[in-house]
């Protein structure tokens, strides 16, 4: 890396309007997490340029309730502060990603933290998740990230405090994700045939990930 993550914040999803707006020009975790096949860069797409018609239920408005006292604990037992910033790859400014909680070691490591609610137990980290992961670990530079999960019944937290795992960087998955995002940046590009915003004018080819 030749360049800290700190150089590369976009907008803060404290002023919504703002970070609403530079997600909608870019290829975030939440897309990402979504591809899977070269028939899921369609669905993305739609969904991209069309939104899905959800915004939110109990579910995710308990999400939103527990996130802060998550990363309270997380921060607490872990030393990953919580985290509001989105910020853009080293690599191609379109792709970005807003982790739940970044922390840099003495070395110059960074260390991430995810953090979900869940009314099942898990035995692994959902797949769609882990493919968040390794992409906030691209665009942020990232060598681990800290997996937290509270799982509740009936929006009451089942157990004294959230359970946790480590996951490691993956080169390997995230190359693949490198190129079902750029595929899917062509596929919008195919389909709207207009200039991007300023500083995303760069639109074809886009150069290979080279880590």
């Amino acid at each position: 890396m030749t360049s800290g993550y700190q150089e590369r914040f976009v907008a803060d999803s404290t002023d919504r309007v703002a970070w609403l707006r530079a997600r909608a020009r870019g290829i975030t975790a939440t897309d990402v997490a979504k591809l899977s096949t070269p028939r899921s860069i369609q669905t993305a797409a739609e969904a991209k340029l069309y939104g899905t018609g959800f915004s939110g239920n109990a579910f995710t408005e308990h999400g939103r309730r527990r996130e802060p006292e998550i990363a309270a604990w997380v921060a607490a037992t872990h030393g990953i502060q919580p985290s509001s910033g989105l910020y853009h790859s080293e690599w191609e400014k379109r792709h970005l990603a807003t982790p739940d909680g970044i922390t840099m070691t003495p070395e110059g490591t960074v260390i991430l933290s995810e953090i979900k609610t869940t009314t099942k137990p898990w035995r692994s980290v959902p797949r769609n998740y882990m493919r968040q992961i390794w992409w906030q670990q691209y665009v942020l530079g990232a060598e681990r990230t800290l997996v937290v999960w509270e799982e509740h019944k009936n929006f009451v937290p089942v157990g004294e405090e959230p359970l946790c795992r480590w996951i490691d960087r993956d080169e390997v998955e995230i190359n693949k994700l490198v190129g079902l995002a750029n595929d899917l940046i062509n596929e919008l590009h195919r389909r709207t045939f207009i200039p991007m915003p300023e500083g995303y004018e760069h639109l074809e080819p886009i150069a290979p990930y080279a880590p």
